[in-house]
């Protein structure tokens, strides 16, 4: 099923419009002359955390010790993050890192 001309601009227009709102409706809501409440600052602490978190588990839900290679690459790939993070304190050289080594190790090593 194709989009006409029309239906396809009336896409793009409500995603633009979709996005323009997410970005600019805190700032909105939110000027930088009035003080958050405190709600939204213990969202701003814990939340990226708690992405983290989330993150991580649903990486590793699929991973079963029982087949294949045991869990091991994503074993080194999670040391190998925690190593870069405690040497460097770099979360983009951290994951880059760890994805890049996850993603030879799958390919090339474990296959």
């Amino acid at each position: 099923m194709t989009m006409t001309i029309w239906q396809s601009v009336i896409t793009i227009a409500v995603v633009a419009i979709g996005t323009m709102i997410t970005r600019f409706l805190p700032f909105i809501v939110f000027p930088e002359s009035k003080q958050p409440p405190r709600f939204i600052e213990y969202l701003g602490r814990v939340l990226p955390f708690a992405m983290t978190g989330l993150l991580v588990v649903y990486s590793l839900k699929d991973v079963s010790p029982m087949t294949g290679s045991h869990g091991i690459p994503e074993l080194i790939a999670m040391a190998v993050i925690v190593a870069l993070h405690a040497w460097k304190r770099n979360m983009l050289l951290s994951i880059a890192g760890g994805t890049i080594l996850y993603m030879v190790l799958v390919q090339l090593v474990f296959v």
